[in-house]
């Protein structure tokens, strides 16, 4: 009994430390999560930040990506992000349920193209709207490309905003962009970007609007007849944390995430160009008809939307200042 006694000490000392180096030996986990389908830009361009971080980080962390809304849509990212269960989400459309001065990105026409955004970008949103998200708990990391956004639907192509009458458009979950298709003369019918599919193919909705990357990775051709170009809003991505999540990470983490989602930021806007540039003729191909807005009529119509924001966002109106005259640099 007394020899076998010293094997059972040591055995009994030896487990918490053969548990703690298993425990040390296993990564750290990243958990990155969005809405969009892994064939989007906002797809394309998450995986592009994910191999990049990883590389960066090498075996201290594994991240883990999730995409097309497998672990929830962005109200339930938001929601997990606070909650400590997702470290870093893309966020879009509803940001302005966070702040509604991001709202700015629902201004129809705001964004002339991509080096205006680039200005906007840090002239407005990582100075003003990344302290109002802070104040909210949330950490803006980078702004990423979405892209312009374009109207289809299964009824009739869309020239001028009267042809939207009586449409029922699906539209994401903000009040602004409900506002817009309403003042257009719409039917707008938010939900989540997972449930468009099905609803334009059962004709719960008629229509949808989306940049070109999310409706030819959707697949929205498959159930739409009619794309018709508007670029009516520019709609941003921000890789986002929560602001108490962000300050948990260590800085080497901090500073890998940061340097990777800048050249994601470059060649997410690169790529969203090249992207316009050849999902028209894809779409074209597989048979839906294309058209061009009458821009000048739909500029016209999206006066009180502007009105609206100004007096209803605090400062609303130099935040629209500021924005429109940084398309004159």
């Amino acid at each position: 009994m007394k020899r076998g006694m010293p094997l059972k000490l040591s055995a009994l000392m030896i487990a918490p430390l053969l548990a703690t180096l298993s425990t040390s030996a296993l990564a750290d986990k990243i958990v990155f999560a969005i809405g969009g389908t892994p064939h989007s830009l906002q797809g394309l361009t998450a995986q592009h930040f994910t191999d990049l971080l990883q590389e960066r980080l090498g075996d201290a962390h594994q991240v883990e990506y999730y995409h097309s809304g497998q672990i929830g849509d962005e109200r339930q990212l938001l929601q997990k992000l606070r909650l400590g269960t997702v470290n870093l989400a893309g966020i879009s459309s509803i940001m302005p349920t966070v702040a509604p001065s991001f709202a700015l990105f629902d201004l129809p026409f705001l964004v002339k193209d991509r080096d205006h955004l680039l200005r906007i970008d840090k002239d407005i949103v990582m100075t003003d709207l990344a302290q109002d998200a802070e104040e909210k708990g949330l950490h803006l990391v980078s702004t990423w490309e979405n892209g312009f956004r374009q109207i289809t639907n299964s009824k009739r192509a869309i020239n001028v905003p009267d042809d939207l009458d009586g449409l029922k458009i699906r539209t994401p979950q903000s009040e602004w962009r409900t506002l817009m298709f309403k003042t257009w003369g719409a039917n707008p019918t938010p939900m989540a970007f997972s449930e468009v599919f099905v609803a334009l193919q059962t004709g719960v909705v008629d229509g949808q609007e989306n940049p070109l990357s999310n409706i030819d990775g959707a697949k929205f051709q498959e159930v739409q007849d009619y794309l018709s170009l508007s670029n009516h809003v520019y709609s941003p991505i921000w890789l986002t944390a929560s602001a108490k999540g962000w300050e948990s990470l260590p800085d080497d983490v901090q500073s890998a995430i940061q340097e990777s989602a800048a050249e994601t930021q470059q060649w997410a806007l690169a790529k969203g160009l090249e992207l316009d540039n050849e999902l028209v003729t894809t779409l074209e191909d597989a048979g839906m008809q294309v058209n061009q807005v009458d821009r000048a009529a739909f500029v016209e119509s999206s006066r009180p939307v502007y009105e609206a924001y100004a007096e209803q966002v605090e400062g609303g109106q130099e935040l629209i200042d500021r924005a429109l005259s940084l398309a004159e640099e």
